[in-house]
């Protein structure tokens, strides 16, 4: 249903080399196709690198079932609300499941998308925090996925549960497995992960009075990967989780890189420092990379 990874690949090999041989060429066109191509390419190599894993992750299957078992048993364990009771409710009303099923196949990666192209073009001082912590959730959740397998309630019919996708023949799985993505990568849930970064940048970022809608991405996404059967309460839990670590670690890292630039600054005025100590501090800051040179042109 989504582009291959390996298209996704060379669509980033094509934008980096587009990046490098307009690099040089001073004037605006240019300096703008240079700035969103190498933004693609870095989505490009994120996303293809995000589909590659989980192609990979597709042979680790083992115990798959059991492990689900044992997640149903500690959400009752919990008193969690029961994802069988709610798809009942639900189940036979055709309108709801059909707008589900969809929802769960079809908006996914597109809010995603949308939300870097937004940052991008509008509140490009906030587009690499966001970028960023998308990096690092997707790389939390396949790492969990990789290491533990588990399979989706709709494998668990004996406990209840409809596969729902395939009652209105909506699946992007399709019968046994055959469908596009990993079935038994139900742990954690990367719908959930990225839908509460995407309503949360959303609410935070922008300005409008309508920010607030947003947040029912997230609640349309909870809904429909629950009553769909294809992921437990505690998938999107975990997620949620992951999604607030990649947060901290990488707002962590922007205030360590904050802290040690203006360190240098605070160096470079010192009045006490001899002068020739100060132009080799300066040296040697500005050997630390491109994005010092760039804030300290930005002064």
């Amino acid at each position: 249903m989504w582009l291959p990874y390996e298209y996704a690949f060379e669509i980033a090999a094509v934008l980096i080399v587009l990046v490098v041989a307009l690099w040089r060429v001073d004037n605006r066109a240019a300096r703008i196709s240079v700035a969103t191509g190498r933004e693609l390419a870095v989505v490009m190599l994120l996303y293809g690198t995000w589909q590659y894993i989980r192609q990979l992750a597709i042979t680790k299957t083992v115990g798959a079932t059991q492990n689900a078992r044992r997640l149903w048993d500690l959400e009752q364990d919990l008193h969690m609300p029961s994802e069988v009771s709610l798809q009942k409710v639900f189940i036979d009303n055709k309108p709801i499941m059909q707008f589900l099923n969809i929802y769960y196949g079809g908006v996914h990666v597109p809010a995603a998308g949308a939300l870097l192209i937004w940052l991008f073009w509008r509140h490009r001082d906030r587009y690499s925090s966001v970028r960023t912590t998308f990096a690092l959730t997707i790389a939390g959740c396949l790492t969990i996925q990789a290491l533990v397998p588990m399979a989706p309630p709709r494998f668990l019919p004996d406990l209840g549960f409809v596969d729902a996708g395939l009652k209105y023949h909506l699946s992007v799985y399709g019968r046994g497995g055959s469908g596009v993505s990993n079935e038994l990568a139900a742990m954690p849930s990367l719908h959930v992960g990225w839908s509460v970064l995407v309503g949360v940048a959303v609410v935070v970022i922008s300005t409008s009075r309508w920010r607030w809608l947003a947040l029912l991405h997230p609640f349309f996404t909870i809904a429909s990967v629950t009553i769909t059967a294809n992921h437990w309460w505690l998938d999107g839990v975990v997620a949620a989780m992951i999604l607030v670590l990649a947060w901290a670690i990488q707002h962590g890292i922007r205030l360590a890189v904050a802290r040690s630039r203006s360190d240098a600054r605070a160096l470079d005025d010192d009045p006490s420092k001899d002068p020739d100590e100060r132009a080799g501090a300066t040296v040697e800051t500005e050997r630390s990379g491109p994005a010092h040179a760039t804030a300290t042109n930005s002064r």
